[in-house]
């Protein structure tokens, strides 16, 4: 097992995918250790900082990388498998931003009414518990939240030498904002130049389904990746395969056909799995799936289909690469 770390320095992290060159090279099958940033590149360090005044919108969710993987060409698909994902602070932001998340006005959804409030929350990260503290800013509230940790923004190089800003998501993945990005989970990505060209970043500590705000509680991660090659075996969009389900991506506006891309591939997915034509998978997408949203506040909203593996009748996606991928994470933590 070879296993290699990637911890930017600042001013050694991406706010694009394409058109950068590799931090570090790997092979298929390889450990990666890597570091990244909260979406706000650690410059919001108390509540009463506003990040609208701290980070140009264009510097907000840094990404470490790109890893270059040895053998990816365009038509293959990389699986990229979230071996451990733990918060590297001992606290956690969130916030509402003037002109960002879904209950409000914003660039692309245009109101003539005032944006709302800038607010800041912090939430005290515990790992000891597994645990984040809410505390109202205008009451006594308080709960203790069970930490999730995920990966907002995750992905490839885009085809055909574009370079496109982490905060919109697409078909190279990019902040897709799904929790299902968990620690677990394989994430497939089509391969669309020489190496892939991987990274990843924006963790948070927890997220709704949604990212109704527009944030999470947005941590610095300490994050335990394994990755693998498909050869000619790239989707046209993102998926996830966790023990329990197969998940397919959209991700566009509106938001009805960021589902409807999401549901299109799933069905295409358990035919090609079933050997069952379109219809009869249709049919039982239709009664069996369920369609979690990722995020509707980004540039680009996410959604996801998923399918009970149950229903698959012993079918493996890919050849079984997540078992093969949750072994190497078995080997790499009882080292």
């Amino acid at each position: 097992m070879v296993v290699h770390k990637l911890a930017p320095q600042p001013g050694e992290y991406s706010y694009v995918f394409g058109g950068r060159e590799p931090m570090i090279g790997i092979k298929p099958g390889d450990i990666v250790e890597v570091s990244t940033e909260d979406c706000f590149g650690g410059r919001v360090t108390s509540p009463d900082q506003l990040p609208s005044e701290a980070v140009p919108f264009n510097e907000m969710n840094p990404v470490s990388g790109p890893i270059q993987v040895e053998g990816a060409e365009p038509g293959d698909m990389l699986a990229v498998h979230f071996v451990s994902i733990v918060p590297a602070r001992k606290y956690a932001v969130s916030c509402v931003l003037p002109q960002f998340g879904a209950l409000t006005g914003t660039r692309e959804t245009a109101m003539l009414n005032e944006s709302l409030e800038e607010r800041v929350w912090f939430y005290d990260i515990d790992l000891e518990t597994w645990t984040a503290s809410f505390k109202a800013r205008n009451s006594d509230f308080r709960l203790q939240l069970p930490l999730d940790p995920m990966h907002g923004t995750v992905g490839v190089a885009p085809a055909g030498g574009e370079v496109r800003l982490v905060m919109t998501p697409s078909t190279h993945g990019g902040n897709m904002d799904t929790p299902e990005a968990r620690a677990g989970t394989t994430l497939y990505l089509p391969v669309n130049v020489a190496g892939a060209m991987l990274s990843l970043g924006d963790g948070h500590a927890r997220q709704g389904e949604g990212e109704v705000c527009g944030t999470g509680l947005e941590s610095a991660m300490n994050s335990v990746i394994a990755v693998d090659l498909i050869k000619e075996g790239a989707a046209a969009w993102p998926r996830l395969e966790n023990d329990d389900y197969i998940m397919s991506t959209g991700s566009t506006r509106p938001l009805e056909d960021a589902y409807r891309i999401s549901q299109k591939d799933l069905v295409a997915w358990t035919s090609d799995l079933t050997g069952m034509d379109m219809l009869d998978s249709y049919q039982l997408v239709s009664q069996m799936g369920l369609s979690p949203a990722a995020n509707v506040c980004d540039p680009n909203y996410t959604m996801v289909a998923k399918l009970p593996k149950w229903t698959l009748q012993g079918a493996q996606a890919y050849g079984g690469a997540h078992s093969r991928l949750r072994k190497a994470a078995e080997d790499y933590s009882s080292r």
